[in-house]
């Protein structure tokens, strides 16, 4: 049997998903590469209380290593990465993501495969078109690609154009085992539900999207579940719930008649970048309402898997007319579509397969 192909990954967090989107993201992808053989070991800072607020512990199947969030603890753990067939720097850590991409570019073994792994491409490409000489755009000349979350041509596009050798889209998925149908719970009853935390970039559109139409739909109820929400004013039937660990976002998601995605601005201009919520709320079987954005289809078909809305009055009419008989039908043939073609083993068995055919063109000279 073929030794392991060995992963150091240096990400937000493996093991919380507070004030960190991108952990359901990381545990499908990883889960998955592990039963391929991957051996990948997730370094993670101490920075913004996740280790506080974490929501599963190390698993089997990755090591997770917690460094303190100090310079000179960020430089041992990138230090450490010469160790490794596969470096990869996601976008996102939160503490000194310049100088920790530079650190483990640096200490990379040159056969080894270096990629920077965008989890929020469009926001990312808009800072740095904004900075002249921003550090990523000299990075990628030492990388051998950047895979990204989601984006789809626009996206591959604009990394191209910035001196990324190849970008590469591995969108987000389900992970049967962690998102799946689950008996409702009263204590998340409602007419419709929205999952977030509270954003600069998305405020706006949850006050469109979700806030105006529970002032319209007042006999209906209305469930908003995040972190930062506590100060903002909510109509009176919409009930805040704060954060909501991901072992409780199957029961979340099955209980309420509707479950609402409202994209980033970023991610909704740019198209083809469907979140994780996406895919929980289909894993659960729920019914999902989603702002538009170009690209849907790709993943799940308007009208019969998910309904889509154009602005809040929509939201509003969809939940207003929605039966209990048609959210079940939609819930069901969305869970069917993303078991058939969106898991994170299907996007696994593409990530494998690129990173085998990357890593032997190195080690055999081929590529630089």
């Amino acid at each position: 049997m073929p030794a392991p192909i060995t992963v150091a990954f240096y990400g937000s967090s493996l093991v919380s998903s507070y004030w960190n989107g991108a952990a359901t993201y990381y545990r499908g992808l990883i889960r998955a590469l592990a039963s391929r053989g991957y051996d990948v070991t997730f370094f993670e800072p101490d920075v913004y209380d996740r280790q506080q607020n974490r929501d599963i512990d190390p698993p089997d199947w990755c090591k997770v290593v917690v460094y303190d969030g100090t310079e000179a603890a960020m430089r041992a753990a990138a230090a450490k990465a010469g160790a490794f067939d596969v470096v990869v720097k996601a976008s996102g850590v939160g503490f000194l993501d310049d100088a920790l991409l530079d650190a483990v570019i640096a200490a990379a073994s040159p056969t080894a495969v270096r990629l920077f792994w965008d989890v929020d491409a469009p926001a990312t490409l808009a800072e740095v078109n904004a900075a002249e000489g921003h550090p990523l755009k000299a990075a990628l000349r030492h990388l051998d690609m950047v895979m990204t979350y989601g984006g789809g041509d626009p996206v591959v596009d604009a990394y191209t154009a910035i001196g990324a050798r190849a970008c590469i889209p591995i969108y987000n998925a389900l992970d049967p085992a962690t998102h799946h149908p689950v008996p409702p719970e009263p204590r998340f009853k409602a007419d419709l539900t929205f999952l977030g935390n509270r954003l600069p970039d998305r405020e706006a559109r949850v006050e469109a999207f979700f806030l105006k139409p529970a002032e319209s739909l007042w006999r209906q109820t209305f469930l908003l579940g995040g972190a930062g929400w506590g100060d903002r004013s909510l109509p009176p039937n919409v009930k805040w719930i704060g954060h909501v660990a991901t072992a409780d976002h199957n029961a979340l998601n099955v209980s309420a008649k509707a479950v609402l995605n409202i994209n980033r601005d970023s991610m909704a201009a740019t198209g083809f970048s469907p979140p994780t919520r996406v895919f929980e709320a289909a894993g659960a079987g729920a019914c999902l309402i989603t702002d538009h954005w170009t690209g849907i289809e790709m993943f799940l078909a308007p009208g019969e898997e998910v309904l889509v809305a154009r602005d809040g009055q929509e939201v509003a009419e969809i939940v207003a007319g929605l039966t209990p008989e048609r959210s079940r039908a939609i819930g069901e043939a969305a869970l069917a579509r993303v078991l058939a073609a969106h898991t994170y083993d299907r996007r696994a068995e593409t990530v494998d397969r690129i990173l085998r055919d990357r890593l032997a063109a190195k080690r055999s000279g081929v590529a630089a």
